[in-house]
């Protein structure tokens, strides 16, 4: 199976977008729309923020930030926040920097450089998210104790990875991803490694169901390798394909997400300290 690189198609993202306010914005847009990922992370961030929102002020913590795609949702859907967004990239935070800055929430948002596994912690948060980030970290035991340090007593914590039966496209010498220093999690797993880092798991569920992994086939892993072979050639070829597959995929991640998985090749956790 051919290979992917995720973070050099990601920093041709990048570039594209650095410093144009409205391509960012129509940026975080489709990474709301291509990623199932993303749709559970907002129902979930709804689920269990929105009572806090309604309560009083309070603070989130964005472990690995990336693109800042999240702290963009959080910041419009909860009036009362503040977000503190880390990240080891510096270049990532100095876009974002650049793009909120230009929002009405900038005075909400903090962007910090920092490696997860010395996470310090300056301010304890109500809330923290670390999505799609310890899978490519060997020791995730301890970035999750260092996230769980900085929550508040009664703070959530919620992760987004790739699970184990992700195996065919991530993890070993002839993976689709390889950038990762694990296949992903079992329900087993995740839920051993949160109580190890003193954090009490509340919800635990698979994603990307046979549906959803599907879609995700059709919308993100061919263009992407396309991305990764013929680059920026690769972009018409991309927009007569969603043409055909955007609507088709976009039925099939709705029904992920109203269908319970079994197995997934993705999963998500909810834990509480």
């Amino acid at each position: 199976m051919s290979r992917i690189a995720y973070d050099p198609v990601k920093d041709r993202f990048a570039k594209i977008i650095r410093n144009n306010h409205t391509l960012r914005t129509l940026f975080y847009k489709l990474l709301d729309l291509f990623f199932l990922r993303s749709w559970y992370v907002r129902g979930l961030l709804k689920k269990y923020a929105t009572s806090i929102d309604e309560d009083r002020t309070w603070n989130l913590l964005d472990a690995g930030s990336g693109f800042g795609q999240y702290d963009r949702f959080i910041l419009q859907q909860f009036a009362k926040v503040t977000v503190t967004s880390v990240d080891v990239k510096e270049d990532y935070l100095e876009d974002c920097k650049h793009y909120f800055v230009q929002e009405v929430q900038q005075d909400r948002i903090s962007f910090h450089k920092a490696d997860l596994l010395s996470l310090e912690e300056s301010k304890k948060v109500d809330f923290a998210i670390c999505i799609d980030v310890l899978e490519h970290i060997e020791e995730d035991v301890q970035v999750m104790k260092n996230i769980a340090a900085t929550l508040k007593p009664g703070g959530y914590f919620l992760m987004h990875s790739p699970s184990i039966y992700s195996e065919e496209d991530a993890g070993d010498d002839d993976s689709f991803v390889d950038e990762h220093a694990r296949v992903g999690y079992s329900k087993k797993d995740i839920t051993s490694k949160l109580q190890s880092a003193g954090l009490t798991p509340i919800e635990v569920a698979y994603t990307y169901g046979k549906k959803g992994h599907f879609a995700w086939e059709l919308l993100i892993k061919y263009p992407m390798l396309w991305m990764n072979e013929i680059k920026l050639w690769a972009l018409p070829l991309m927009v007569v394909w969603y043409i055909f597959t955007l609507p088709l995929g976009l039925i099939l991640m709705r029904l992920d997400m109203m269908d319970g998985h079994e197995k997934g090749t993705g999963i998500y956790a909810v834990a509480q300290k």
